[in-house]
């Protein structure tokens, strides 16, 4: 599976999605929501401090099914409970198995910022985003024009939703950072194909301003990881898998964080 079935799949869910509920009601509902974001992701990932975002995530294209059973709303809470700055939820049907109500679930029972890790190809995605409870928004340079980037995240701007522009190479990081990107998530994981190497955050890490918050994704499972990417200056780190098949996500939170157990 490549990154275009990915965007495939995000075209047809989208149909189906206006569908049932059109741009301009979807517009509507972002304006109305009850959230009022006011980039609390941002904030949260300025602290000092390494900052760990914690995902929920039921499956994924390269490791299948990760969780059955998927209590998601208990997993959130722990997330809050253990210390995470912020949740990422995956909102993508086909190989995520995730759902748009998951985000809606899991925003309006906790406190922390919540993040919709999705493949977002159109502006409806971030007015539903914005009208689920998100506090941030994935953009993935590598599906996006330089126009649909900047496009993006003026609109998400104006809904007070921060963006975490996703990248993988030095080429993607300069685009990002061409189109005004105040957070850059640097993804081990390369979506073409799936590897993953911690090496990549580290030789990306240079390119990143003092200015813009870096967030490490994919592949980190230890302390070692932690403070390597503590070293080239990581202001946050995006930890999905390690937390979710962990029996005891406390215990995994702590020794990531500071090497106790």
């Amino acid at each position: 599976m490549i990154l275009d079935d990915l965007v495939k799949a995000a075209e047809e869910a989208l149909k189906g999605d206006k569908a049932a509920i059109s741009p301009e009601q979807m517009e509507a509902l972002a304006e109305t929501s009850p959230y009022k974001p006011d980039f609390p992701f941002e904030k949260a990932l300025s602290k000092d401090g390494i900052s760990f975002i914690c995902e929920v995530k039921r499956a994924s294209p390269s490791k299948g099914m990760i969780s059955p059973s998927f209590p998601y709303l208990d997993i959130a809470r722990e997330y809050e409970r253990i210390g995470a700055s912020a949740i990422s939820c995956l909102t993508e049907r086909k190989y995520f198995l995730g759902k748009p109500e998951y985000l809606r679930d899991i925003a309006s029972i906790v406190s922390i910022p919540v993040l919709r890790k999705d493949f977002i190809i159109d502006e409806y995605q971030i007015y539903e985003a914005r009208a689920l409870g998100a506090s941030a928004i994935l953009l993935i340079c590598a599906i996006l024009t330089d126009e649909k980037m900047k496009r993006f995240m003026t609109l998400a701007d104006s809904l007070g939703l921060s963006v975490l522009t996703e990248v993988h190479d030095e080429e993607e990081v300069r685009r990002a950072l061409a189109a005004g990107a105040r957070i850059i998530g640097i993804n081990n994981r390369n979506l073409k194909d799936f590897t993953v190497s911690l090496s990549n955050a580290v030789r990306l890490s240079s390119l990143i301003p003092e200015d813009v918050l870096f967030v490490a994704e994919s592949g980190i499972r230890t302390r070692k990881d932690i403070e390597t990417l503590e070293q080239c200056g990581a202001d946050a780190v995006l930890i999905g898998e390690t937390f979710m098949r962990a029996p005891d996500k406390e215990k995994m939170f702590d020794t990531l964080r500071d090497g106790t157990r």
